[in-house]
């Protein structure tokens, strides 16, 4: 078994390491969701956490970890009867993000089930990680149908297998903890407002602390059974000390003030739901035993808030986490009541117990991993002061650079303008049946949804399409000897179900940025619309791309993402101004959905161009509007579905957005047509351009 990196040689992150220990403490917080850009040892941090965590105690040769004190009578492999167990270490199981539903939630044997009447089940994931720490990386990227299966274990307690009505169930409560980089996409609000804590980590910007989290790193991957053997000490103090607050937990008093600060809290900050208030009431429960105190004090509640609510404001996917720390003050200040005197036992001051005794931390800069009291952590007594435990950063607004400007885009440049409100859009769709990644926006061939019919399966049997097995098996029961009243089924009769759902595209936006854009303020409403159709694509699980053509060349502004915010903070930052090299912006769309269908062939793509339809300029030699024709042609040749919102306003329009649609074979909207219920044709619309489009290719040939 490999050497895990110890918890308290993790130099700094002190949010993450006090919402862990939270968790550690008390289960019942709902477990953590860590935000946080790349290399930040976001993942080494959790997966030390499991060395910390008691060991569990387990009916010996259960597969789903009963609690010999209580076993679970619907166990599959129950019943059992209680009494002494065994004990075992408690897991942390790791969910790929490309594991399949079965790997998940566990198989059922149908061939069995359907001939023998048995149930031979092979417990999943969650199974394993009962009582234990279920943790998944790039929570963010999983697919929609393991987060409902997350769900519904999260919510419940117990996972459900069933297959044709034959079912399975068994216990499945875990401690969810998540890991994500906001840059490749946000979570469904649904999984989000799951995690009790949200915290967000950043690498630190102070030299001397870098070199401290190189040292170690080093360190231990030269000799990673040297390096925590000197941390063994500190590991077994802060073990004790998570055992301590366990036990002191259930004497923890949360009083009628307190609660009331917390239900004012959620309140002044529109939350919805009640699951704010519950976990901000475990949270300072926790943070008090932590403590080593019995009673709850406002400074808990102030803590508990910047843990538990940044990730529950969120309105929409372009609103950054986070808290208005002067407003959370002022509404603790005026429902604050008397705060909980110190018990008997209790040391109001005592000298923290940290790693400044000669420890491998002492000394050492930026030592706030250093041991069990590193940074983060509070000491015991009346609570943690504010300067101990410092309140999580608001995650930074991003600050991507504008574009800049290139050689010869003209004097008319002018500064960002702000985007119009967004407005809710219908939905776009690429004509025909896919087989991409699961979504929300086309046609496709899925795992999940209607069933359309059946095929023989290939590899293991995962939906069973009945009528259809019973139809294969049904003609060979004499010859096969059947005496009985049940079908004697063999594993050339079972039927695999083809279902039809919805996938995820990628949608590209071309924008033109150019000078004539810019003209009579309708760069504003033209970013709104852009921005309520990154809104669209969000909530449709699609990815997405930015490019801009502007002075005499277009560039890529954002490859394609899953991060839909990424691309509105783009758009937000880009200028306008200079001449339309409107092919420019056709050939670099071109490009860029040329290397994604060689990166994921299954997905198809979406353009959307923005614009007035003006070519007035570019690198090129030739006329604009010839090169631009012919760029478009390209996109038409290659069948990608398009749609061109037409930018032109005034009483005198040239047309120009619907001639450049006609040669791209899609459609053409304006900015009028893309508002409320106006687009509920532009499916239609889409289609029809299409199908026009290959009409007119089938009388060219002909």
């Amino acid at each position: 078994m490999s050497t895990r990196y110890p918890f308290t040689a993790v130099v700094g992150m002190d949010d993450l390491r006090l919402a862990l220990l939270l968790n550690a403490v008390s289960p019942a917080v709902g477990g953590v969701l860590v935000r946080g850009e790349k290399g930040t040892a976001k993942s080494t941090a959790v997966r030390a956490l499991a060395e910390l965590l008691p060991a569990v105690p387990v009916v010996a040769g259960c597969r789903f970890s009963c609690d010999p004190a209580s076993p679970d009578p619907g166990c599959p492999d129950g019943p059992h009867e209680a009494g002494p167990g065994a004990e075992r270490p408690a897991r942390m199981v790791e969910l790929p993000v490309g594991a399949s539903e079965d790997r998940l939630v566990g198989s059922l044997d149908i061939e069995k089930a359907l001939a023998e009447g048995v149930k031979a089940f092979e417990p999943g994931l969650l199974a394993d990680a009962h009582r234990g720490i279920l943790y998944v990386d790039e929570v963010n990227l999983l697919s929609d149908h393991l987060i409902d299966h997350l769900l519904d274990a999260a919510a419940m307690g117990s996972s459900y297998v069933e297959r044709e009505g034959v079912s399975v169930r068994h216990a499945a409560r875990f401690l969810l903890v998540g890991t994500m980089n906001p840059e490749e996409g946000e979570l469904r609000p649904q999984l989000l407002d799951r995690f009790g804590l949200t915290v967000e980590v950043a690498a630190s910007r102070e030299p001397e602390q870098r070199v401290e989290v190189v040292r170690r790193r080093l360190a231990f991957e030269d000799d990673p059974a040297a390096f925590a053997a000197r941390w063994t000490g500190e590991e077994s103090a802060l073990r004790g000390r998570i055992a301590a607050a366990r036990a002191l937990l259930p004497q923890v008093a949360l009083g009628d003030a307190v609660l009331l600060q917390i239900a004012a809290t959620c309140a002044a900050f529109e939350v919805d739901g009640m699951r704010a208030d519950i976990v901000m009431a475990r949270t300072a429960t926790a943070l008090a035993a932590w403590a080593g105190r019995t009673g709850v004090t406002s400074e808990d509640v102030r803590q508990a808030a910047l843990l538990a609510l940044p990730h529950r404001r969120r309105r929409s996917p372009f609103d950054a986490p986070g808290l208005d720390e002067d407003k959370l003050d002022e509404t603790l200040e005026r429902f604050k009541g008397e705060e909980p005197e110190s018990g008997p036992d209790e040391d109001p001051d005592p000298e923290p117990d940290g790693p400044g005794d000669g420890g491998p931390g002492d000394g050492g800069p930026g030592d706030g991993g250093g041991g069990p009291d590193g940074g983060g952590i509070p000491p015991q007594g009346d609570g943690p002061a504010p300067e101990d435990v410092p309140a999580p950063e608001e995650a930074p607004e991003p600050e991507p650079a504008p574009a800049p400007r290139k050689a010869g885009a003209g004097s008319g440049e002018r500064a960002a303008v702000k985007a119009a409100e967004p407005f809710r859009t219908k939905v776009l769709s690429v004509p025909g049946l896919g087989e991409g990644a699961a979504g929300r926006r086309s046609r496709a061939r899925t795992e999940h949804g209607r069933t359309t019919g059946s095929t023989r399966p290939r590899g293991a049997l995962t939906k069973l399409h009945l009528a259809a097995t019973l139809q294969a098996a049904a003609p060979h029961q004499r010859a096969r000897g059947r005496t009985g009243p049940g079908l004697v089924v063999r594993r050339d009769d079972l039927r695999q179900a083809t279902r039809e759902g919805r996938e995820g595209n990628l949608v590209l936006f071309a924008v033109d940025a150019s000078g004539s854009m810019a003209a009579r303020q309708r760069m504003s409403a033209v970013k709104g619309a852009v921005l309520s159709l990154l809104l669209d694509a969000y909530q449709r699980r699609d990815k997405v791309g930015l490019v801009t053509f502007r002075g005499r060349d277009a560039e890529v502004a954002l490859p394609p993402t899953s991060s839909v915010d990424a691309a509105a903070a783009r758009l937000e930052q880009l200028p306008t101004g200079g001449r339309t090299p409107l092919s420019a912006g056709l050939l670099k769309a071109h490009d860029v959905l040329r290397v994604e269908r060689l990166r994921d062939p299954s997905r198809r793509s979406l353009l959307v161009v923005v614009t007035d339809g003006r070519a007035t300029g570019g690198r090129a030699a030739g006329d604009p509007v010839a090169l631009a024709a012919r760029a478009a042609r390209l996109h038409a040749a290659e069948g990608t579905a398009s749609v061109v919102v037409d930018c032109e306003t005034g009483p005198v329009r040239l047309g120009l957005a619907g001639q450049l649609a006609r040669e791209l074979g899609g459609t053409a909207v304006t900015l009028d047509e893309l508002r409320a219920d106006s687009i509920a044709g532009l499916v239609r619309d889409v289609q029809a351009g299409q199908t026009g489009h290959a009409a007119q290719t089938a009388r060219r040939a002909a």
